[in-house]
């Protein structure tokens, strides 16, 4: 009878979670056994002093622990927690106005963050266009920034940067197009926004080259969480974009 209760609890909590947060992850059977317990022990209590009582505990149950889940929700407690992949690291780089942006003018924003370079001709074009709409989308905020480190720091000086911001309608307010030392630059993609792996071996930093698709999201804090973002394909922005507005209504 025990474990026909525990079973049957278990079973009624996941349910529950399942109706309210859309998932069977958030709130997993290894955090429902707790309650499970303790509903199936008062549960097995009551029955076994009032038996005639059945119709009308069952129902009381069902409804305090319904009850109890719901106000958990409401009060954000059940919410999914993702471990920081990343923080970001002290930086210096130049934008495309030639004033110097560091990881303090991060502070209290959300950052997407990607690497490009101006003579790209293959991936860069389709991901800058993306980003484009991102920024249209978030440029009104004042708690909202882009990131564009350039990887090829030895042609894409001040100058060119300032160029292609242009061409895309860039704000040196929220859309910063940075260059820097080539070893700094790489290391913040590497260490900060996970967009190379920082576990690769370079034989030669003369003809060590970062071009990647990826996206990367900054948090007010300076944190990485969840994952990063393939630019090229729709569902992955669709996920960028409504996880910005997550961080962008954090506290």
């Amino acid at each position: 009878m025990l474990i026909a209760g525990f079973f049957i609890s278990t079973i009624l909590l996941l349910l529950i979670n399942r109706h309210f947060l859309k998932t069977w992850h958030y709130f997993t059977l290894f955090n429902t056994i707790p309650l499970t317990a303790t509903v199936t022990y008062l549960l097995l209590t009551y029955l076994c002093c009032m038996s005639k009582k059945f119709i009308t505990l069952s129902v009381f149950f069902i409804v305090l622990t319904f009850g109890f889940v719901l106000a958990l929700n409401n009060a954000g407690l059940l919410k999914k927690r993702y471990k920081t992949i990343s923080t970001v690291k002290p930086f210096r780089f130049t934008k495309q106005d030639g004033t110097i942006v560091t990881e303090n003018d991060l502070i209290g924003k959300v950052a997407v963050v990607e690497f490009f370079f101006t003579t790209c001709k293959t991936i860069c074009p389709a991901m800058n266009q993306t980003m484009q709409g991102i920024y249209n989308q978030y440029k009104n905020n004042p708690n909202f920034v882009i990131i564009s480190h350039t990887s090829d720091p030895k042609n894409d000086n001040v100058t060119r940067l300032k160029a292609y911001a242009d061409s895309m309608g860039a704000s040196t307010t929220n859309w910063w197009f940075v260059t820097g030392p080539k070893d700094s630059l790489y290391m913040a993609a590497r260490n900060s926004y996970a967009l190379d792996d920082q576990r690769a071996v370079v034989e030669d930093p003369e003809t060590d080259f970062i071009h990647t698709q990826l996206f990367a999201l900054v948090n007010k804090r300076g944190e990485l969480k969840k994952k990063v973002y393939y630019s090229n394909l729709p569902e992955e922005i669709g996920e960028l974009k409504a996880d910005i507005q997550k961080a962008l209504d954090e506290e």
